[in-house]
């Protein structure tokens, strides 16, 4: 291999992986920057061409880089209880527009192969939630939804893994869509849902990790799980599924035609899920 291909790979494995972070120095990351700009402009085809590539075949980085890019972004006013990367609210999608997405993204939104069904499998509304593990508010949101497991039998739930908030995030989902494919019912996949949103602090992969073994999973799977592609798709298809319904923050739910952003509340929940019947039966 070249030299500059094999650069090229450490640069956009690099920036990819170590988004930029506390403790580093600032001349060591200003000599860094150096030379990155300068093979950027001098080897332009050659970085663009391994950069596709590499997404090609990893396409759950993409989450990182998001949350890298979206990090370093002019602020905006967040959206109340919600952990969001701060999109300027002028580029928002309008109600109608979520509608519109939301209907144009049935198939995969309501009835993925690599999503996560809870509740009733056959309720007559579906509410979906986009998390993160790191997300705080998701944390506080999390009593909501076991809440309206065992008080609405109507109701069915679905799981989408949107970890938006650093690699940490990114390595929780990844495992957890491996405990997912050693968990038909979503029994042991509830379980390991709830204790690692109930621990305090951002997500890693040594919590996650820790959470899986307490939960019993098989342990050896599921370190051959995590690096298969059902993750990779799994990851890459919620990430897509998100952008174009323009869920931008978590928890972000989808209740019938609307998307609800943030940890609104249980009251509120519900009377979203009363709206989305109603709308049903008419």
């Amino acid at each position: 291999m070249k030299w500059g291909a094999l650069a090229a790979r450490a640069i956009v494995a690099g920036a990819i992986m170590f988004a930029p972070q506390a403790g580093r120095t600032q001349d060591v990351r200003g000599e860094i920057e150096g030379i990155v700009k300068e093979y950027l402009a001098t080897h332009p085809d050659d970085v663009g061409k391994i950069a596709t590539e590499y997404m090609i075949k990893h396409p759950e980085a993409m989450a990182v880089i998001i949350a890298a890019m979206l990090k370093y972004r002019s602020p905006a006013k967040a959206n109340a209880g919600a952990s969001t990367a701060g999109a300027p609210a002028a580029t928002a999608p309008t109600a109608a527009e979520h509608s519109a997405a939301i209907a144009d993204n049935a198939a995969l939104l309501l009835s993925s192969p690599h999503q996560v069904t809870l509740g009733n499998p056959h309720g007559d509304v579906t509410l979906v939630e986009f998390f993160d593990y790191s997300c705080g508010f998701c944390k506080r949101a999390l009593p909501d939804m076991l809440t309206l497991i065992k008080d609405d039998p109507k109701l069915r739930i679905v799981l989408k893994e949107f970890p938006i908030l650093g690699p940490g995030s990114v390595d929780a989902a990844r495992i957890a869509v491996a405990v997912r494919m050693q968990d038909p019912d979503g029994q042991k996949y509830l379980a390991f849902h709830q204790e690692l949103l109930a621990a305090s602090g951002p997500a890693s992969s040594d919590k996650a990790l820790a959470v899986a073994q307490h939960q019993g999973l098989d342990m050896v799977r599921l370190q051959r799980d995590m690096a298969s592609d059902e993750v990779k798709t799994t990851l890459a298809e919620d990430m897509k599924l998100a952008s174009e319904l323009g869920v931008r923050a978590t928890p972000s739910y989808v209740i019938g035609k609307d998307l609800v952003v943030g940890a609104v509340g249980l009251a509120a929940l519900k009377g979203q899920i009363d709206t989305a019947r109603k709308q049903v039966a008419n």
